[in-house]
């Protein structure tokens, strides 16, 4: 960026006695680079002049202060000498919580003339009112809701059905891990008993979202009865290299088969 103007102290102070209240100038000249950030941080913008705080050193800045909180950032507009920019700053208060810019759209600067009476009419006309409306949002979000608003842990539950995506693909719960208000609700959605591998197991037939779309039912349904559901693999982590299992050998010895268990008596 070219050498800074000599004529920002003496522009932002005739411009802050043409806006309307009563406005005090305060004029900074940057020793270091890092000596912008501070007040480039605030800058209230997503705009013209966030790009220029962001993208060019700035010698110097001025901070008008205004009644009612507001703070006009004013600085040279790079690569235009015949221009000065003027941003809103976000509010500084204690109170004030990052929660509470949220929905608030910003104010932005913008771009104004040299000459301060020309600039103090652009600024009352096309700037305050829009920044005035935006404090007072964030003003009435900060009493309203002073806290983040956080969510609440899930309530404890004394059910809960696992279900299993094991390594040979199939989906399903053993059955006797099923709370019995628990197995309608399951069948209804699709899952299929399976004797011989005493499970609940949900086709592959239905794809990929046509399960995804019954886990999500059966997780709601279930929950209306206060019933949690969690969701994982087994194992939980397969190596590399492991071959690929049949069916029967991946799930038989992790859940005894009843019918298998009675042949064998």
């Amino acid at each position: 960026m070219p050498s800074s103007r000599t004529d920002l102290p003496s522009f932002a102070a005739a411009l802050g006695d043409r806006l309307p209240g009563t406005w005090t100038s305060e004029y900074h000249r940057h020793a270091a680079y890092e000596d912008q950030f501070p007040l480039a941080e605030q800058v209230w913008d997503l705009a013209h002049v966030d790009w220029a705080v962001s993208e060019f050193v700035l010698q110097h800045d001025a901070v008008l202060i205004g009644p009612d909180e507001q703070r006009l950032y004013v600085i040279d507009r790079p690569l235009h000498r015949d221009q000065f920019l003027v941003a809103p700053l976000e509010p500084d208060d204690d109170q004030v919580k990052s929660h509470h810019f949220v929905g608030v759209s910003e104010p932005n600067g913008i771009a104004v003339p040299a000459d301060p009476v020309r600039a103090a009419m652009r600024v009352a006309r096309r700037l305050l009112p829009r920044y005035q409306r935006a404090l007072i949002a964030v003003f009435d979000n900060a009493l309203s809701q002073p806290e983040p608003p956080h969510r609440p842990a899930p309530p404890q539950v004394s059910q809960v059905v696992t279900l299993t995506w094991y390594d040979d693909g199939a989906l399903g719960v053993p059955y006797a891990s099923v709370p019995e208000e628990a197995r309608m609700p399951l069948y209804a959605h699709g899952f299929q008993y399976h004797p011989h591998q005493a499970a609940f197991l949900l086709p592959a037939a239905y794809g990929d979202t046509g399960r995804a779309l019954r886990i999500q039912a059966v997780a709601q349904q279930l929950a209306a009865h206060g019933i949690g559901v969690n969701l994982r693999h087994f194992p939980a982590a397969p190596a590399a290299a492991q071959p690929a299992l049949t069916a029967r050998p991946a799930i038989g010895p992790a859940v005894p088969s009843p019918t298998s268990s009675a042949l064998h008596r």
